[in-house]
């Protein structure tokens, strides 16, 4: 942390700040973009879908408040998050587009479900190589994320 200050603000925006690197989807000429309509629910199947919903997000906050538990550190990001550190380029987010009951969305941020997310992170950690030398795996690893963070 004492190497990257910068990096460290005391309040993170919502959305993850514009950067030098957006992710981007390439489209190969002659495809067509998947439009499949949203999936009809009875009324009966949507209110058991909310409840199973509502009891996943009470899981996860509890499982999230138990490992924090008696920890002394805490920082701002975590490596399995970093996917969503990646803005979509301003021209790609209709490609992200999808539909529900409740409207239209598009992701700002790399989806983590994404094909190539994981080759846009190798990418980043690929840059830092010439750095291998002077930081220990672990330090490297921290470096790849808040290098992603700086671009």
């Amino acid at each position: 942390m004492s190497e990257f200050p910068e990096v460290f603000l005391d309040d993170l925006p919502r959305v993850s700040p514009e950067r030098e690197i957006d992710f981007g989807i390439d489209i190969l000429l002659g495809t067509r973009p998947i439009s499949i309509p949203p999936y009809i629910m009875a009324l009966a199947e949507l209110k058991k879908l909310k409840e199973q919903l509502k009891d996943l997000l009470i899981r996860f906050l509890f499982d999230l408040a138990s490992h924090l538990q008696g920890a002394t550190f805490f920082c701002k990001i975590d490596l399995k998050y970093v996917y969503h550190e990646l803005r979509v380029r301003k021209s790609d987010i209709l490609k992200t587009a999808f539909r529900t009951r409740y409207g239209h969305y598009g992701f700002l941020v790399m989806s983590f479900g994404l094909t190539n997310s994981f080759a846009m992170y190798m990418d980043l950690m690929n840059r830092l190589k010439i750095h291998e030398k002077i930081y220990l795996t672990h330090d490297l690893e921290w470096v790849v994320v808040v290098f992603s963070l700086k671009i």
